[in-house]
């Protein structure tokens, strides 16, 4: 079980421009912790940071009560990370791959090899073992990395949108990679797919302008916004009268967010008339634009956003 804890991370670069305005947050546990947010909203910066790969303007953070701004030498070992600009070494093999990067972590080489293959084999990607990596697919690449910090066996992972430019397919096997790997590890891992974050992680961190707008499981989250259902119309439906907001999309559709109990009242009267519709949870996207605000407040300004 890994302890991670920050307080009050701050960071500026060029202009005086805040990345990080006083962020806080504490995790005890194994799993995922998933930080989402727009272009510029600060988690690269954060990651590098708790990866000891940057010096924040201030604050403190500790894994496991040692000081990692402090005193970083002592943390490095119990934690990878493979940032968004990570590359497999193209003419190299995933054993490759693997084994030279345990070696530049003070491993034997027989030691590495053992590893190598194992991870190799946790991941599923064996078949490939020696086929230079620039010959192989995006997806295949990526569990490479992953493997290498499988193989590393630290026990704080950090991952910078571990699946940008993935395919579908490719993207569902190196979740089912991560889902294995939570179970005895803490991973941190940033992303722009919000079903992503809503898949895999066993806490979410919303980040907006270098702070830390709200965070908590999916059912905490939800419980933020007041919100916990939705109810999906097509265009030029029959609109029924809810407590709750009414959201309007490009398309002429509508959205209804509400509470359980009225989105159970709303669904028979749809029912009843036979008007066509969906009621779901909240999802992760209803709660990131909801926190966030910049969407809806701009759909606002345009009449498309109703509180009833």
């Amino acid at each position: 079980m890994v302890s991670l804890s920050f307080s009050n991370i701050s960071k500026s670069y060029t202009k005086g421009k805040k990345a990080l305005n006083r962020v806080s947050f504490s995790y005890d546990g194994n799993g995922i912790l998933a930080l989402i947010g727009r272009n510029g909203a600060g988690k690269t910066t954060l990651i590098r940071i708790l990866a000891t790969e940057l010096m924040p303007d201030s604050g403190t953070a500790s894994i496991d009560g040692i000081d990692l701004i402090k005193d970083p030498d002592r943390v490095r070992g119990d934690m990878s990370i493979v940032p968004q600009e990570a590359r497999t070494i193209g003419w190299l093999t995933p054993a490759q791959n693997i084994t030279t990067y345990l070696l530049y972590r003070g491993l034997s080489y027989k030691e590495a090899s053992l590893r190598a293959l194992k991870a190799m084999e946790e991941v599923g990607i064996s078949e490939y073992k020696d086929t230079v990596t620039r010959k192989l697919s995006g997806g295949t690449k990526r569990k490479t990395l992953v493997a290498m910090i499988l193989a590393s066996e630290s026990r704080l992972i950090f991952l910078d949108e571990p699946t940008t430019g993935l395919d579908p397919i490719s993207r569902e096997e190196l979740w089912n990679v991560l889902n294995k790997l939570k179970k005895d590890r803490l991973i941190v891992l940033t992303t722009h797919y919000l079903e992503e974050a809503e898949r895999l992680a066993d806490r979410i961190c919303v980040i907006e302008d270098g702070k830390l707008m709200a965070h908590g499981t999916m059912d905490e989250l939800r419980m933020k916004i007041r919100y916990q259902y939705s109810i999906r119309l097509p265009a030029n439906s029959y609109r029924p009268r809810a407590r709750g907001r009414l959201v309007r999309g490009t398309d002429g559709g509508m959205q209804i967010l509400t509470d359980e109990q009225e989105a159970f009242r709303v669904s028979k009267e749809l029912i009843k008339k036979g008007i066509r519709f969906s009621s779901n949870p909240v999802s992760l996207e209803d709660i990131f634009y909801f926190i966030v605000k910049k969407s809806i407040d701009r759909d606002d300004k345009e009449g498309n956003y109703d509180e009833w």
